[in-house]
């Protein structure tokens, strides 16, 4: 895959993430979402990650912690 087509696919999800969670206040979704997104790293895939620059390491770090984030929130959420 291309990786100018991982990056439309990237933001596609981001964005449909943060549309379930904000409009929708599913956060399940948003999280699964989320994380779909991260299957298309917008980024070189066929750079290791000891090479990536440090900027690129810490976006991918702060989507998998806000893909957690979601998740937790939406469990908590759901427990009444």
């Amino acid at each position: 895959m291309k990786t100018a087509f991982n990056k439309y696919l990237y933001i596609g999800f981001v964005g449909l993430g943060f549309y379930q969670a904000i409009a929708n206040h599913d956060y399940i979704q948003a999280a699964s979402s989320l994380g779909i997104g991260m299957a298309f790293d917008p980024f070189n895939h066929e750079q290791k990650w000891n090479e990536r620059p440090i900027w690129q390491k810490v976006i991918l770090i702060v989507h998998l912690a806000l893909v957690a984030a979601m998740f937790g929130f939406g469990i908590g959420l759901d427990d009444k």
